[in-house]
């Protein structure tokens, strides 16, 4: 588990054109969203499920007052989104219960 503090930028994210007009289209999400992704509260965990060609997180922090998962790999000094959605209800609770006993510490 890895929280990390500050916040995006402008110029800190990268994507993939056609992603996040998939994205668009499939979740009403834009990738450009995650600029203003809080991830001084995040909750960041290395994806392992898989091999990747590149170390990949996943993200559960706010834009707003919504909790949204963020799939991400760092690339070239950027923050190189491959997805953004809505934080279902089990993250949503993992989210809590780890933020709890962070701040119980």
């Amino acid at each position: 588990m890895l929280f990390i503090g500050g916040t995006f930028n402008y110029m800190d994210i990268s994507y993939s054109l056609s992603k996040n007009e998939k994205n668009i289209i499939e979740r009403d999400l834009s990738f450009d969203m995650a600029r203003d992704f809080e991830i001084s509260n995040a909750l960041v965990v290395e994806d392992k499920r898989k091999e990747y060609p590149e170390r990949r997180f996943q993200a559960l922090g706010f834009i707003g007052d919504r909790l949204y998962m963020l799939v991400f790999t760092p690339r070239n000094s950027k923050v190189h989104v491959i997805s953004l959605r809505k934080a279902n209800s089990r993250e949503i609770k993992r989210y809590e219960q780890k933020n709890q006993r962070r701040h119980n510490e």
